[in-house]
């Protein structure tokens, strides 16, 4: 039976988490050479909050092998999507890609439930490749389409709208509950503008989607507009953006049922910090986003610092407990990536 895993008030959640990561922190420092030697370099002790962890920039999982167990235990490396070339490599074992498969499950059901559904993947069914390496809009996809059944796949195999492929998809399942995955801009390009155009009602879906807004902001589209058209034109009002990436596989954050603000897991949590001084800025103040999870155990992604900004609007007074935030967009001069930005597809 799957539990919730928005339960944690913030105070009780930083105690856990101080204490697994902090544990996490000696593992990965036994475990990992390269990562031993930073942590010696900087003289870390263990820490006695979540905010004085040791932290590594993402980046650093593009010039550096950094893994925890041995090479013949990695069964999986999953890689990052990015436009220089560059990519992170994030080498999972067994266990790991168990654990977080299994997390990943926990922190959906919140919205999902706990019975598979019928599926509609806004995408093409050649982004599911070699099931060992994976790219990050790849392992997305791959990853959710294990809480769904019946799979249907939105794009043709010239990555364009297949209509009849939706309209099929409806006629069966589309009076009652169903899930739709998707990267965000690919969702509004390709599922958005087909429904409404065709008058298709997506009133019975749930849609829980991510990716950057870049491309949407061109076109007069945010989180609200998003979610206001798709209500009144499409009828889809239960709609879950969330927040990840493939350097903490498994770890969500997700939007609440009111929309606006993304929440933290019982085994993660963010940390916003001036981008100069680095240091934790209190709530409202934007910053640079550092996301912690205690999933991370076959390569040290514990505590990470990202190259996104973001802001904490509220503590322990949302929808669920803990912190509620948004993500604000890339660091200037931060290298363009996420799913949807460098999807390269057809036009509808």
């Amino acid at each position: 039976m799957l539990t919730d895993v928005f339960t944690l008030p913030q105070p009780d959640k930083e105690k856990r988490l101080r204490d697994e990561l902090n544990a996490l922190v000696s593992h990965h420092r036994r475990s990992c050479p390269p990562y031993a030697r930073i942590m010696d370099a900087l003289g870390v002790d263990e820490a006695a909050t979540v905010a004085e962890l040791p932290w590594l920039p993402v980046r650093l999982f593009k010039t550096k092998t950094l893994v925890s167990v041995p090479g013949d235990q990695v069964i999986r490396v999953l890689t990052s999507s990015g436009t220089t070339g560059e990519v992170s490599r994030i080498h999972l074992d067994r266990e790991a890609a168990a654990t977080q498969s299994r997390m990943l499950a926990r922190t959906l059901a919140t919205v999902l439930g706990p019975r598979r559904l019928p599926m509609l993947v806004v995408d093409g069914r050649g982004v599911v490749g070699d099931r060992r390496s994976y790219s990050a809009r790849g392992a997305g996809a791959l990853g959710m389409v294990n809480f769904g059944r019946d799979h249907h796949w939105l794009l043709d195999a010239e990555d364009r709208p297949d209509v009849e492929t939706l309209r099929a998809f409806l006629r069966r399942y589309g009076r009652e509950p169903f899930l739709i995955f998707g990267f965000t801009f690919m969702v509004w390009s390709y599922l958005y503008e087909a429904a409404r155009e065709h008058g298709l009602d997506l009133s019975q879906g749930i849609l829980v989607h991510s990716g950057g807004w870049k491309k949407l902001a061109d076109r007069a589209v945010d989180n609200v507009e998003f979610r206001c058209r798709f209500g009144v034109d499409t009828g889809l009002t239960r709609i879950h953006n969330f927040y990840g990436m493939v350097e903490q596989i498994g770890t969500v954050f997700l939007e609440g049922p009111e929309g606006g603000s993304l929440y933290c897991p019982d085994f993660a949590d963010v940390i916003i910090r001036d981008p100069v001084t680095w240091q934790e800025v209190p709530v409202g103040t934007p910053g640079v986003i550092q996301v912690l999870s205690t999933l991370p155990t076959s390569y040290p992604g514990q505590v990470l610092l990202t190259e996104d900004l973001g802001v904490v609007h509220g503590i322990d007074d949302g929808h669920w407990p803990g912190k509620r935030f948004t993500v604000l967009g890339r660091l200037p001069r931060a290298e363009a990536r996420g799913c949807s930005d460098t999807f390269q597809g057809g036009t509808t």
